[in-house]
């Protein structure tokens, strides 16, 4: 993936690396501690999929207030992977120990804490109203999302239409606020400014409806994490949903009996094959695709979009990574 995104983001190359050096900036800190704790966050170079994605949106501008906003995206997607790690309690992501396993969960919280007081900085320092309101209500979006995941965790009865709505608060939030974010620092109008915050929306629902799909099958050596984590810890996602939904009560109470007994290697593989049986695989390839397809629908018209193509491509490669 990284090579296609490398390529993607090739126009804008100039402003990923001012983008770094603000990011290194940011983090500049007199606290050995927190020092030492960013270094291991960014240990390894993320795919700067949402910067990236806001630069796209921003076009060729070279208002500082984009690169602020830049920032202040990631550090909010870095926050929320903070507390999200706290929660699922995990130990690696990405290949890399967490800051809760490699110190603790209040050092991941409080840090997550940090990366939020970072970021609003950021939005104050841009001199951006708009982008602070922007940036507000897509933070509020995510607390929501995670929140409401937190409550139906474990409900194997929960619906598509709620599990949408999780994981559009949840993950797309951050996306179509990085869309829209481009095309206030752009100077764009109200209807430029809605088909970009609706492309990220679609983007990031597609986005991650890949992801739970990948937690299913993909590889962990590539995910950076645990096959079927998802399922392991009780939250259901898009191809276990239709798959309890085709395969009737029956499946529901065994899957249910699998979760509270503890899956083993051999009874997660069972799960999969019922999934993908059912059709559940299918489906949520089939649905990430839509959303992929809207995503493209939504700016395929618009006129003046310096790298509408290249958001395209973006829309294509959300669902075909394989991690």
């Amino acid at each position: 993936m990284k090579d296609d995104l490398d390529l993607i983001f090739s126009p804008i190359e100039s402003r990923i690396k001012q983008y770094d050096l603000l990011l290194e900036q940011t983090l500049a800190t007199d606290s050995e501690f927190i020092l030492a704790i960013t270094r291991h966050l960014f240990s390894r170079t993320g795919k700067r999929f949402r910067p990236g994605l806001l630069f796209l949106c921003a076009g060729p501008t070279e208002k500082p207030a984009a690169m602020y906003a830049a920032v202040a995206i990631e550090l909010i997607h870095i926050a929320t992977l903070l507390h999200d790690d706290v929660i699922d309690q995990s130990n690696t992501r990405r290949g890399i120990e967490t800051v809760n396993y490699r110190w603790n969960n209040l050092v991941s919280v409080l840090m997550g804490d940090y990366m939020f007081a970072k970021s609003f900085k950021l939005l104050v320092d841009s001199g951006s109203p708009k982008l602070l309101e922007r940036f507000s209500r897509a933070t509020e979006r995510v607390s929501i999302g995670e929140l409401n995941q937190v409550y139906y965790t474990g409900n194997f009865d929960l619906t598509e239409s709620i599990y949408l709505k999780i994981i559009a608060d949840k993950t797309a939030s951050l996306f179509a606020c990085a869309c829209e974010a481009g095309a206030i620092c752009n100077g764009d109008d109200e209807k430029k400014k809605k088909a970009l915050r609706d492309f990220g929306e679609y983007l990031g629902i597609a986005f991650q409806i890949t992801d739970d799909l990948l937690d299913l099958i993909g590889e962990s050596t590539k995910t950076g994490k645990q096959l079927g984590s998802d399922i392991r810890e009780g939250w259901v996602t898009l191809p276990l949903i239709h798959a309890l939904k085709n395969g009737g009560n029956s499946s529901k109470d065994h899957i249910v009996k699998l979760y509270n007994e503890g899956f083993t290697e051999e009874r997660f593989e069972n799960v999969v094959n019922f999934v993908r049986e059912a059709g559940g695989i299918e489906y949520a390839d089939k649905e990430a695709q839509r959303y992929s397809d809207m995503a493209k629908e939504s700016v395929a018209s618009i006129k003046g979009l310096a790298y509408k193509d290249n958001l395209l491509k973006l829309a294509d490669i959300a669902v075909t990574r394989d991690k």
